[in-house]
């Protein structure tokens, strides 16, 4: 990927008219995107200049918490697959202490909260301890990781539906419970998040299911900052693909002959070369 060009950012106080006061005593429960600074939402942004203190994950960027006001005191809470992290139940905990003690609270997490985020558990907390708070969607990986992959989650020629699938359930095994069947048949796009530990297995209950072994495979690590890295495959051959490239998590894995669409949008390839790849989608799909 390109480098990100840094902000420039005054620590100079901002006005935001038009926008929801940041209450004392209230908490805001913000996405920050995927990782590029610049996915960050307005709303996020104003809540980092507005916040006493700010409980942030561990996938939230450096970038971002720099634009933080000087007097806000940072609570990291860790929160990233095989590192150590922070209980839920502290968290909330936390979040509760802060905002009745009067402060205001900015709980940062990365992506959006409320896509296999645990954003609802602590809404649901703060609610049932009776503190005011604020729910901040972020950009998701999914969509933002594809698009900066050159892949756009939906295309009318490609799909008319697309299936958000966790990885993992909550002890860390693969999502036994789900309708497999139902997955492989029924969804032209299936996005997996959180999905290395289990792949193998995952892949395999699509291919039992029904779902042909060549369909087109993406898995995007690091999404939308500069140590992303993006491998193409086919669904039978993922696992092991994943295996040789050593491609690390946090990733996104994206199924589905939507994936054919990079070839011609891939942001890094030559002028030339997409027009060859658009042309050939063109005429494979006959459109007009």
């Amino acid at each position: 990927m390109e480098k990100n060009i840094p902000f420039i950012h005054s620590k100079e106080k901002k006005t935001f008219p038009g926008f929801p006061a940041f209450v004392p005593g209230s908490v805001w429960l913000v996405g920050a995107g995927p990782g590029d600074p610049g996915l960050l939402s307005l709303l996020g942004y104003y809540a980092l200049t507005e916040a006493d203190d700010i409980v942030y994950d561990a996938l939230v960027s450096e970038e971002i918490l720099h634009w933080a006001n000087d007097k806000a005191i940072k609570h990291p809470a860790g929160k990233r697959g095989g590192s150590p992290s922070a209980k839920q139940v502290d968290i909330t905990e936390k979040l509760i202490s802060l905002a009745t003690s009067g402060r205001k609270v900015l709980r940062l997490k990365g992506g959006d909260p409320f896509i296999f985020g645990r954003g609802s558990e602590e809404a649901i907390a703060l609610a049932l301890a009776e503190v005011p708070f604020r729910m901040v969607p972020g950009i998701t990986a999914a969509v933002a990781g594809l698009a900066y992959a050159g892949i756009p989650i939906t295309d009318r020629h490609f799909n008319s539906a697309v299936t958000f699938i966790t990885g993992h359930e909550a002890g860390g095994g693969p999502p036994e419970n789900l309708d497999w069947r139902a997955l492989a048949s029924g969804s032209p796009v299936l996005i997996f998040y959180m999905a290395l530990k289990n792949l193998d297995w995952m892949t395999k209950q699509l291919i039992k299911s029904g779902l042909d072994g060549e369909t087109p495979v993406i898995l995007i690590s690091k999404a939308t900052t500069e140590d992303q890295q993006i491998l193409e495959t086919k669904l039978v051959s993922a696992a092991m693909d994943v295996k040789m490239s050593k491609l690390e998590a946090p990733a996104i894995v994206a199924i589905g002959d939507i994936v054919e669409l990079r070839a011609a949008l891939d942001p890094n390839a030559l002028p030339h070369t997409r027009a060859v790849a658009a042309r050939k989608i063109i005429s494979s799909r006959e459109i007009k």
